[in-house]
């Protein structure tokens, strides 16, 4: 559907239309909109991709018609206006430019000038700690996260994961509740405490690498205390769709509590982890008869084998299950 911009255009470029678009921006000043609010309506006014680039507060923000606010550079073809300060606003029409062009570039940059003095700027002062809590936050617009990031150093389109840990990790992070995040381009080796690391994301979408850190942080155990998202596969969806109520009442994973040996449990893990029964009494420095004696018990309350393909996934699923109900939020 084409924009008010232009089926305004198409009726005439006259004086009562330029009124309504002018009317369209001062409703927005009047409101104090955000600067997101911003340029999702003045993309759809256009009915064509807009943005807005303010270098010294690490905005470039742009939108295209009925798409969400996303970071973005301005392009070749795209029509600018200047402010003071390197502040741009562009529109980025294909074909012939619309008969109110001028006016909206001209109403967008002054709502832009106007609302960056109103808009709330995370302060210089603020600590990494308020400034990454802002990066993670989901309640907060794109603008307000790239200026944390800005803050922090950090570029919006700069590659990182957020690890979530229970634990004490070095570099920028925040307690969130009883978990930890930390913003790293780079996981450390040699992690001694439990871990769950999120997927590679430009930074302005920190907030779904939390997310995904924080799913990997619940499959994780003493035997594997560092979990990747990437690796979870269907797992992570699993996490979103049982709650503990569903988990805690899956009969695999109630025939593993009657297990009730916590070194049964390991050695099941390790039979997991490995998939053969000799490489899991290596892994526990057992002789690999001990071990067959020892699953043998196991799957006697289990209630199906071990030694088939369909027996070590669903032993693999139903740890991974436990783990989820264990570690719930």
């Amino acid at each position: 559907m084409k924009g008010l911009l232009m089926r305004l255009s198409a009726l005439d470029a006259d004086a009562e239309n330029a009124v309504r678009v002018i009317g369209f921006f001062d409703r927005l000043i009047t409101d104090r909109a955000g600067l997101d609010a911003l340029v999702r309506s003045t993309s759809e006014l256009a009915g064509c991709p807009v943005g807005l680039h303010v270098p010294g507060q690490g905005l470039s923000l742009r939108a295209d018609s009925g798409a969400p606010v996303a970071v973005g550079q301005v392009p070749a073809r795209a029509v600018v206006r200047s402010l003071e300060g390197g502040v741009e606003v562009w529109v980025a029409r294909e074909g012939t430019p619309a008969p109110l062009d001028d006016m909206l570039l001209e109403r967008f940059a002054i709502a832009a000038a106007i609302l960056l003095d109103h808009s709330s700027v995370p302060l210089p002062e603020l600590g990494d700690p308020a400034l990454v809590e802002l990066v993670l936050s989901e309640g907060v617009g794109t603008a307000e996260r790239s200026r944390a990031l800005h803050l922090l150093g950090i570029g919006a389109a700069t590659p990182l994961r957020v690890l979530a840990t229970t634990g004490e990790i070095a570099g920028r992070s925040v307690l969130l509740g009883s978990v930890r995040a930390v913003l790293t381009t780079e996981v450390p080796t040699g992690l001694n405490t439990r871990v769950g690391v999120g997927p590679l994301l430009p930074a302005i979408d920190a907030a779904r690498s939390w997310q995904g850190a924080r799913t990997a942080l619940r499959y994780t155990s003493d035997s594997e205390p560092v979990v990747w998202w990437e690796r979870l596969g269907s797992l992570s969806l699993l996490a979103e769709q049982l709650d503990h109520a569903d988990l805690a009442a899956l009969p695999d994973v109630l025939a593993l509590d009657r297990l009730a040996d916590p070194d049964l449990i390991t050695a099941l893990d390790a039979l997991r982890a490995t998939g053969s029964v000799r490489k899991a009494a290596a892994v526990l420095h057992r002789h690999h008869s001990t071990m067959t004696a020892r699953l043998a018990r196991a799957e006697s309350v289990l209630g199906f084998e071990l030694d088939s393909a369909t027996g070590r996934f669903r032993l693999h699923l139903a740890l991974m299950l436990r783990r989820l109900r264990d570690n719930a939020d």
